[in-house]
């Protein structure tokens, strides 16, 4: 695949936000094996805290963890103003809620469990829309 994250110069630099490490954990290997930075979040709590400390390309956030919402965590990164990228996950028949995710403005959502292509891409476009002014 070629696009945005095959320059290894220029990383994307992503946040992972899920409270099911291993599938985090999983995820961001094969992330990086592709070339991009990947930081991980297992709470809503820790990504605020990351995004605080630095600066993201793309953050996948997933709507449904422990200690709150994705959409809460969302609303907390609109205060924060970030130029960040969200792309939300979600499963369990979230559709409505990923789709008040958009209205809230995040960039667009995939449902678990997705394809690391389909990830992949949807990475890329985050990351291509946020260099077009």
């Amino acid at each position: 695949m070629s696009g945005a994250a095959d320059n290894c110069s220029n990383p994307i630099n992503l946040l992972l936000v899920d409270d099911e490490a291993g599938y985090v954990n999983v995820l961001a290997n094969r992330l990086r094996r592709r070339g991009m930075g990947v930081d991980k979040a297992f709470s809503g709590a820790e990504a605020i805290q990351a995004v605080g400390k630095g600066a993201f390309d793309v953050i996948i956030l997933d709507l449904k963890m422990e200690d709150m919402d994705g959409l809460e965590v969302l609303r907390i990164f609109n205060s924060m103003a970030l130029a960040s990228k969200v792309i939300m996950l979600t499963g369990h028949g979230s559709q409505a809620a990923a789709r008040e995710g958009l209205r809230l403005g995040a960039f667009d959502y995939l449902t678990k469990p997705c394809g690391l292509d389909e990830l992949l891409e949807k990475i890329n476009e985050a990351y291509l829309s946020k260099k077009i002014p």
